[in-house]
């Protein structure tokens, strides 16, 4: 089958960066669905593990997220039948879905919204979960709730925006420091934006917040100070960002919690709860199709080949990109 791998790391504008490879179809264990791709989106993620791969021992494919037709199924699986249209996050310890065909737990997919294309639906897997997991597992955002997005107009906090929104009746406010991101942000359902390259109690009085229960963070390091400064006593704070030194003793005196999300945890240590992200993105895909959650996708490429990653690849990691960058599948 044709796939795109990482053979060494290099720089994305390197011709070598990603390359087509042609791989066997990978045969279904009996958890498994055997997906055929039509869509994917690239993530940060993707980035740092290519950055950080070195000179795998073979082939490494990328991608995480995905859209699909299932091809083939496991002597387990009962929930999903041959032809399914399914969606997913994949997986840190498999082949992702930079390739015609990808392995996934059924467990962690769920059948796609009808009422989005492919390209528009892989958008929002990973940073569904991820989002649903800080808000829901972590936060607990319910009631009148005041919470924050700070990197709004990213991947995650674009997903963020829009189940903080049918989650809480209180204020949702997002971070974003252009036009273009504020503009996008509110499109979304943020109530107000506030500029993370500024002091954030300042303007978070102006908006006549007094406390955040929740806030979820793209963008932490070194913001242990402002971040209690704006919280409510007992609030909650997640990170999806690296926080090389932590502060605790800002936190203390509000009795503020400080989590770290990552949506890998439950495929890469196999948790008893592995079927919740399955669960979240089949809630995420009834959202969808109610109206309530929009695709976060803003550029679409197509053609699945080592040259459209590259370019995808690029955008992401321009850092100025707004919701999500897709690639399509022409046809095998």
């Amino acid at each position: 089958m044709p796939a795109v791998a990482v053979t060494e790391s290099l720089p994305i504008t390197n011709p070598n960066s990603l390359v087509d490879v042609d791989l066997p179809v990978p045969t279904p264990g009996q958890n498994d669905l055997l997906i055929e791709i039509r869509a994917i989106s690239v993530n940060p993620i993707d980035v740092k593990i290519r950055q950080g791969a070195g000179t795998p021992s073979e082939p490494l494919v990328l991608g995480f997220d995905g859209v699909g037709q299932v091809r083939a199924v496991g002597e387990a699986v009962e929930d999903f039948a041959i032809g399914d249209e399914v969606w997913f996050a994949g997986d840190r310890t498999r082949q992702g879905s930079y390739a015609r065909y990808t392995l996934v737990d059924h467990r962690v997919a769920a059948r796609r919204p009808g009422t989005l294309a492919a390209a528009s639906a892989a958008a929002l897997p990973l940073t569904a979960i991820t989002a649903s997991e800080a808000l829901c597992e972590h936060i607990n955002l319910g009631g009148d709730d005041a919470f924050l997005m700070v990197g709004g107009a990213g991947g995650v906090g674009s997903m963020a925006i829009q189940l903080a929104r049918v989650l809480t009746q209180g204020p949702v406010i997002a971070t974003a420091s252009r036009t273009e991101s504020d503009e996008w942000c509110r499109r979304l359902g943020a109530d107000a934006t506030i500029d993370h390259h500024r002091p954030l109690a300042e303007q978070v009085q102006q908006l006549g917040v007094e406390g955040f229960q929740g806030i979820l963070s793209a963008y932490s390091s070194g913001r242990e100070a402002d971040f209690a400064e704006i919280m409510a006593p007992f609030g909650r704070l997640v990170v999806i960002d690296a926080m090389p030194s932590l502060n605790t003793n800002a936190f203390k005196p509000k009795s503020l919690s400080v989590v770290a999300e990552s949506m890998f945890t439950r495929t890469q240590f196999h948790t008893s709860d592995i079927a919740e992200q399955g669960r979240i993105l089949a809630r995420v895909a009834d959202l969808v199709d109610n109206g309530k959650v929009r695709s976060t996708m803003t550029k679409c490429l197509k053609g699945i080949n080592a040259a459209t990653l590259r370019e995808a690849t690029e955008l992401v990691e321009s850092g100025h990109t707004i919701g999500k960058v897709v690639v399509e599948a022409d046809a095998w």
